[in-house]
C-alpha cells in the first residue's frame, strides 16, 4: 500500500487551491461565482466537455424543463435576470445550454474551469486538515473545502435485460445521446416512460417510422402550457422580479405560481371540476398538484379526484381504447409531477404503439430488438433507454470518497443517504453538497440558491474563524444533528402519499438500492427558515469550527 500511494505522488502534480467544486452545471456556476467573490482562489472540474452540468449530458430531443422559464434561472444578478432573453414559456434544453454558457462568459468564470476531468478519490487529511483530491488528468488537488455539486440526476441507470449487449441497431440512454443517431424514418422502442420518456415520445412520434414504447408504470402528465411570450408578458415580468424572487422564496415548491391555501375539502364538486380544468389549461404539474388546491398530496379524497381528472382527459384525448387504457396510471398522483407537450396525442397517431411491461414484460434483448413474453419479438433499428437515473446519491458512492478515520461515504450511506440540511455529513470535515440528499424538493435552481448561499456564508465564517485564531477552521455537522435532521425529514412527509408511492425519489428505480428519504418535503420556505436559525444559533448542529 505505501509503494503504491509513493508510485502515485511521484507521478501526481500537486495543485493547491482553497475550494474545489466537483460539477459545472447550475450549483457549480453560482458557487464558484459566490466563493470568487470572497476572494478565494477556486478551480471547478467537470467530466463533461464544458458547462451545463445534468444539461450537457440530458440533450435528447425534447428536452425541456418542467419549470416556467422566468423561474429556471439565477436570481442574483438582477440586470441579467431582467435583459437575458427567453422566448417560450418554457426553456429547451439547448437554451438551458446557452444561457448557462453566457452566465460563465458574463462573469469570467471559464478560466477557473478544468472539463475532461473526473473525479477519481477525495481523502481527508486529519494532519493537513485537507482534502486530497486525485483526478483524471493526474493532478492532485489539495483542498481546503471540497465542495460536490453533482446535481440530482446525472448516473444514467440502464436495466439489467438479458441479452442487451446482442442488438445489432443503435442504442442509446438518453442522458448520453448521441447527436448523430437519425431517428427519421427508422423503428424505434424507448424504454421508459417517465418524464424523459415522455418528452422523447412526444418529440419524436412525428418522424419515426414506427414508436414502440415500453411502459411498465404508466404517469400522469399534464399540458404544459408551453407557448410563445409576448413582450407585453416579458415587461410584467421584468417590472415585477422582486416580487416573484420573493414569492418564490417564500413558496412551497419555488415554481412562481400561487399556491392554494385552501382544502379540497372547502369546495363543492362542481368547483372542485372547474378548477381542476383551469388548472389543466393553464398547464405546469406542479401548478396541477399545489395551485387549486393545497392537500392533494395529503388528502386521499383530494388526491383520488385529481387522479380522476387526469384519466378522463386521456380516455377523451386517445381514441383507441386499448391504448388509452394501457396510458392510464392507477396508483397516487404522488411522483415528481410532469408536465407534457401533447404525450397522449402521440397515441392516435397509426405509428405510435405501446407495450404494457406489467401485462407483457420483457424476456430478453435480441440482435434484431425487444421480445417480450407473449413471445412477440418487436423489430427494432433504434433502441432509446430513458430509464432515468441512480438519483442524488448514485454518482457519490461510485466515488472513493474517504474521511475521518478511513471511513467511506458508500460506508457511511449503507442503509440509505443522510446528511444535515442537505449539505454537511457527519466525519467528513470541509466537505459541502450543493443539492445533496435530504434537501428541498422544489424547483431546482431555487434550491440550489439556498443551498450555495448556506455554504458560502458557512465558508465565509470557517475563513474568519481561520483568521482570528491562526489555525485551520473545520466545519463538520455531528451525528446526532444528522439524525435529528433525518426526523426532521421524516416528520416533514409523514402523512404525504409520497412516501407510498415508489418512484426515484425514494431509490425504488434502482434494483437493490436502499429506500430512504432522499428529499425533505417541508417546503422550500421552511427549508430556508431552518438554515436560516442554524446560522442564527451559531451554526447549531456542527462541532466547533476550531475544536478546543
Amino acid at each position: 500500500m505505501l509503494d503504491q500511494l509513493a508510485m502515485r505522488a511521484t507521478s501526481t502534480t500537486e495543485t493547491h487551491v482553497d475550494a474545489l467544486i466537483v460539477g459545472a452545471g447550475f450549483g457549480g456556476i453560482y458557487q464558484l461565482y459566490a466563493l470568487r467573490q470572497l476572494g478565494l482562489s477556486v478551480q471547478v472540474i467537470d467530466l463533461a466537455g464544458d458547462v451545463g452540468g445534468t444539461w450537457y449530458w440530458n440533450h435528447y430531443p425534447g428536452a425541456m424543463s418542467d419549470t416556467e422559464s422566468f423561474v429556471y434561472r439565477f436570481t442574483w444578478d438582477k440586470e441579467d435576470l431582467q435583459t437575458y432573453p427567453w422566448t417560450h414559456h418554457y426553456i429547451q434544453g439547448p437554451d438551458v445550454l446557452q444561457y448557462l454558457e453566457h452566465v460563465v462568459e458574463r462573469h469570467d468564470l471559464r478560466k477557473h474551469m478544468a472539463f475532461n476531468t473526473e473525479l477519481l478519490s477525495a481523502e481527508w487529511s486529519e494532519p493537513e486538515k485537507l482534502w486530497n483530491v486525485d483526478v483524471s488528468t493526474g493532478i492532485r488537488y489539495k483542498v481546503k473545502y471540497l465542495i460536490t455539486a453533482l446535481g440530482l440526476l446525472s448516473r444514467q441507470n440502464y436495466p439489467d435485460i438479458p441479452g442487451i449487449d446482442t442488438f445489432k441497431g443503435l442504442k442509446c440512454h438518453t442522458a448520453a445521446w448521441d447527436e448523430r443517431i437519425e431517428l427519421k424514418d427508422k423503428r424505434v422502442g424507448v424504454i421508459g416512460c417517465g418524464s424523459t420518456g415522455v418528452q422523447v415520445i412526444t418529440a419524436i412520434a412525428k418522424t419515426v417510422k414506427e414508436l414502440v414504447c415500453f411502459s411498465r408504470h404508466p404517469q400522469y402528465s399534464v399540458p404544459s402550457g408551453d407557448r410563445p411570450v409576448t413582450p407585453e408578458y416579458r415587461q410584467m415580468v421584468n417590472a415585477n422580479y422582486d416580487k416573484i424572487v420573493d414569492q418564490v422564496r417564500n413558496s412551497a415548491y419555488g415554481f412562481g405560481f400561487q399556491e392554494s391555501t385552501r382544502s379540497f375539502n372547502e369546495f363543492t364538486p362542481e368547483e372542485r371540476e372547474a378548477i381542476f380544468e383551469e388548472l389543466w389549461k393553464q398547464g405546469n404539474g406542479f401548478r396541477f398538484l399545489g395551485g387549486g388546491f393545497n392537500d392533494i398530496a395529503t388528502n386521499r379524497v383530494a388526491n383520488a379526484a385529481a387522479c380522476e381528472f387526469i384519466r378522463k382527459k386521456i380516455q377523451q384525448i386517445v381514441l383507441d381504447p386499448v391504448k388509452a387504457r394501457k396510458l392510464t396510471p392507477h396508483d397516487h398522483y404522488a411522483r415528481r409531477p410532469l408536465c407534457d407537450g401533447g404525450y397522449y396525442e402521440q397515441f392516435n397517431r397509426d405509428n405510435v404503439s405501446i407495450v404494457d411491461l406489467m401485462e407483457t414484460p420483457i424476456t430478453c434483448i435480441t440482435p434484431n430488438g425487444i421480445k417480450t413474453s407473449d413471445g412477440v419479438e418487436h423489430n427494432l433499428e433504434i433502441m432509446i433507454f430513458a430509464t432515468g437515473f441512480d438519483a442524488i446519491d448514485g454518482n457519490y458512492t461510485r466515488v472513493n470518497i474517504r474521511g475521518r478515520n478511513d471511513k467511506t461515504l458508500k460506508e457511511h450511506w449503507g442503509a440509505g443517504p443522510t446528511s444535515y440540511l442537505g449539505t454537511n455529513i457527519a466525519h467528513f470535515p470541509n466537505l459541502f453538497m450543493v443539492t445533496g440528499p435530504q434537501g428541498p424538493f422544489c424547483n431546482i435552481p431555487a434550491a440550489i440558491e439556498a443551498h450555495v448561499e448556506f455554504i458560502t456564508a458557512t465558508i465565509q465564517q470557517a475563513e474568519k474563524v481561520t483568521a482570528q485564531s491562526a489555525t485551520q477552521a473545520v466545519v463538520e455537522t455531528t451525528e446526532q444533528a444528522e439524525h435529528d435532521w433525518n426526523k426532521i425529514c421524516e416528520g416533514a412527509v409523514e402523512g404525504s402519499l409520497f412516501k407510498e408511492t415508489a418512484s426515484w425519489i425514494f431509490g425504488s428505480n434502482v434494483p437493490g438500492k436502499p429506500y430512504a428519504l432522499r428529499f425533505f418535503f417541508g417546503g422550500l420556505k421552511r427549508f430556508r427558515e431552518e438554515i436560516q436559525k442554524v446560522v442564527q444559533d451559531n451554526y447549531r448542529g456542527y462541532e466547533p469550527f476550531i475544536p478546543s
